[in-house]
């Protein structure tokens, strides 16, 4: 009787793994924060939470700063990027709408308010949600909004940095005071600020 031959074994897939660990450990993370907070939120109840080992945690991430950092940068690549097409005063508007409703309704959006509060009393996640979130973010706003210049889209009332303070702020302002932010609200301040190019 002839040997049958045995199919190879597939390899494992370490890397596999840990990416399903990892984005275990980062969607536990914001689910927990939404729950219970920024203060109660702990290394202990992620690992629990994601069916992982803390001392995997710990070898990926130093703090819990780090892990919502990263939760908060890659969701907001996938719900509310910047936009990197033709620049348009219709394209900035549709941003910031996006952006409150990123805000009110994405867990992440709760991620990014979190780590603004904590950053008013913790120089390190200060420094490191400048570093990994605000100026990478803040950059690609200035990109947009400048370009939209050039092409003639908008002419704002007051220099870049300033524009997207007055933009943003309100918006931030009003989440933070759990406030609804209306459609009408992020209208004015483009139209006010950004002073769009008639159609």
């Amino acid at each position: 009787m002839p040997a049958t031959r045995s199919q190879p074994r597939r390899p494992h897939s370490g890397s596999r793994r840990d990416e399903v660990a990892r984005l275990a450990v980062l969607h536990a993370a914001d689910d927990l924060l939404v729950e219970h907070g920024f203060g109660a939120l702990t290394v202990e109840a992620i690992a629990r939470r994601a069916g992982v080992a803390k001392q995997t945690i710990y070898r990926w991430w130093p703090s819990k700063v780090e892990i919502l950092l990263d939760t908060l940068i890659e969701d907001s690549d996938k719900h509310l990027p910047v936009p990197t097409g033709k620049p348009t005063a219709e394209s900035i508007r549709g941003y910031l709408h996006g952006f409150a409703q990123f805000l009110a309704d994405d867990p992440a959006g709760k991620v990014l308010l979190a780590l603004l509060a904590q950053a008013q009393h913790d120089p390190d996640t200060a420094r490191r949600f400048h570093e990994r979130y605000l100026v990478p973010r803040r950059g690609q706003e200035r990109d947009l909004l400048a370009h939209a210049i050039d092409a003639g889209e908008i002419a704002p009332a007051l220099g870049l940095d300033s524009v997207i303070d007055a933009l943003v702020g309100p918006i931030v302002y009003g989440a933070l005071a759990g406030s609804t932010i209306s459609r009408e609200l992020v209208d004015t301040l483009v139209d006010d600020l950004l002073r769009p190019r008639p159609n």
